[in-house]
């Protein structure tokens, strides 16, 4: 049993009107879902916080992503209010936007510790508490959290980055203009192959592309012989979304999961691979027609 050992000193019970944080019984390993026992309502007038397991990861900072596990008890009626363990680690950035009991149970820990926190639900939620599982905005409120991983978070690059390759033979022309891409020129590239193909403009030297991540990407994208494209991240800003979990068309899934951050690609999709056979009629596509796409991975995360 791993029980909380008592904590700072602080006001008596009469005088705050509740128990410290040193009253309350946690048990459980790491990493599990913990089986806390309350002695009597809690103090949240003031916040107390105490790491129960010590970790020996690396140290959380402001910016960074973390996985995470928490339970939420209410203080006041000594019942669970919210579980993550059931559902799987929580995935998070580190900003000035996540709850406040987050930031504070997160940053300065370390991943492999076990940190429990007591605070008033204005402090941890805001005026108006979460009434949303049942924390009252006068309640006390209990966070266990478990921080479970971290990784540093790498802004976007400005563009490719990495070595530059010669592309294959069938491949448009890019079109630019004061270096930014407008289009494609298809004078001297190959009819549509029927096939899903792609060729390597600059091989990336940053880290390999899973599926699940969620790229940032420059793109313009074109139907074959149109004067134009149909889309364009290029004149804005890049687009983000979620690779390889059929979030995008599959030809994106299929060629960019594997390749590395800062590569330059240009894609050929042929319609089974693409928007099928009722094509995309606001982006003006058939669906006989065959797309190709130029695509700068400009972060994974």
């Amino acid at each position: 049993m791993l029980a909380l050992a008592a904590c700072g000193s602080g006001s008596s019970d009469d005088e705050a009107g509740g128990q410290p944080l040193s009253s309350v019984t946690i048990e459980g390993k790491h990493g599990k879902e913990p089986k806390v026992t309350f002695d009597g309502r809690l103090d949240g007038t003031r916040t107390e916080t105490e790491v129960l397991i010590e970790g020996d990861g690396e140290t959380v900072a402001d910016g960074d992503t973390v996985k995470a596990d928490w339970w939420i008890g209410n203080g006041y009626t000594e019942e669970e209010a919210q579980s993550t363990y059931g559902s799987g680690p929580q995935s998070l950035e580190v900003a000035e936007d996540i709850l406040p009991f987050l930031r504070e149970a997160l940053i300065g820990n370390k991943v492999g510790d076990r940190v429990v926190l007591l605070t008033s639900a204005e402090e941890a939620y805001g005026e108006a508490g979460n009434p949303s599982i049942g924390i009252g905005n006068k309640d006390a409120v209990l966070a266990v959290v478990d921080i479970l991983d971290r990784s540093e978070t790498v802004p976007p690059l400005d563009g490719p980055q990495g070595e530059k390759k010669k592309p294959a033979g069938w491949a448009p022309t890019l079109i630019e203009e004061d270096g930014v891409i407008t289009g494609f020129d298809f004078t001297d590239a190959h009819e549509p192959s029927g096939k899903l193909i792609a060729t390597t403009l600059v091989k990336g030297d940053g880290a390999k592309v899973k599926s699940g991540q969620t790229l940032t990407v420059d793109y313009l994208g074109q139907v074959y012989g149109a004067d134009k494209p149909f889309d364009e991240s290029y004149s804005k800003e890049p687009a983000e979304f979620p690779i390889g979990v059929g979030q995008v068309i599959k030809g994106w899934d299929e060629r960019l999961v594997g390749r590395t951050v800062g590569s330059r690609v240009i894609l050929e999709i042929p319609p089974a691979d693409g928007y099928g056979k009722k094509g995309n009629e606001q982006a003006g596509i058939k669906g006989t027609d065959t797309l190709f796409f130029v695509v700068d991975i400009l972060a994974a995360s």
